[in-house]
């Protein structure tokens, strides 16, 4: 039966061809079945596989420049400046279109800072860095492994206590790195080493509550990718999706490097 919009009325794809459909019908399925299926280059829509590829590529250029960072330690100060503006530059140009040469110059160079800091961690407790980075895989894991689950999902009300939790430990993070630099407080940590709770540094106390935070924002990352997908993004965002990725992994790793030097002291 032919519709009855006019808009597809002179089409034939919507016009009653028994035959010729039949026909064409069976050779075409051959064709389909045979041909391989659309993929991201395809269809230039993001996709998790797509997203997955991208933020492997990131985390492999983060990785070259943490050995450069470990060669050259005196790196990291520099690197820690140009990455934070790095940073702030993606996140800027996400909102419209990502770019994947930006992307990596935050890996690299964050991979930089991440080597030269983590060869100081290293010298002063050794085997450090190697708890640090399975302990940073496990949390990636049990949260990735629960978010595919349906175990674990982003809602508005954890997300608000989230944010609220993010500016509280910003603001206490500030506090004590001006007791720090101000002399007002000697412990090399701040308040984290030289305050306890039930014998315990406070340190670790708010270390395990960044940890909590930190698998949150991941679940936050993966709830966007998928949104992406399902919103027919374009294929570019799976980089959106790597950095946001990338910048939770390292925040992630970095206070664990915290929590591990608080406790062996």
């Amino acid at each position: 039966m032919a519709t009855s919009n006019p808009a597809f009325s002179q089409s034939p794809a919507f016009q009653n061809q028994s035959a010729g459909a039949a026909t064409l019908s069976a050779e075409n399925l051959q064709q389909m079945y045979e041909s391989p299926s659309a993929n991201a280059v395809d269809t230039d829509r993001m996709t998790v596989e797509d997203t997955i590829v991208k933020t492997a590529i990131s985390f492999a250029v983060l990785l070259v420049g943490a050995v450069i960072g470990w060669m050259v330690p005196v790196l990291w100060i520099p690197a820690s400046i140009v990455g934070l503006v790095l940073a702030f530059v993606n996140i800027f140009k996400n909102r419209k279109k990502p770019s994947p040469a930006l992307t990596l110059a935050y890996a690299g160079v964050q991979g930089i800072f991440i080597g030269g800091i983590s060869l100081f961690f290293e010298a002063n407790w050794g085997g450090i860095v190697l708890q640090a980075v399975i302990a940073t895989i496990v949390v990636v894991g049990v949260t990735l492994a629960l978010f595919a689950s349906g175990k674990i999902r982003a809602s508005a009300k954890a997300t608000k206590v989230f944010f609220i939790a993010m500016i509280g430990y910003a603001l206490f993070s500030i506090i004590n790195l001006v007791l720090i630099w101000t002399g007002a407080n000697s412990d090399p940590w701040g308040l984290n080493g030289s305050v306890e709770i039930f014998g315990i540094p406070l340190g670790l106390v708010i270390g395990v509550l960044v940890v909590i935070m930190c698998a949150y924002s991941l679940v936050l990352d993966f709830d966007a990718i998928q949104q992406g997908v399902k919103n027919r993004a374009p294929r570019v965002f799976g980089w959106a999706g790597a950095f946001g990725i990338m910048v939770t992994v390292i925040w992630l790793y970095l206070e664990l490097l915290r929590i591990f030097a608080i406790s062996r002291n």
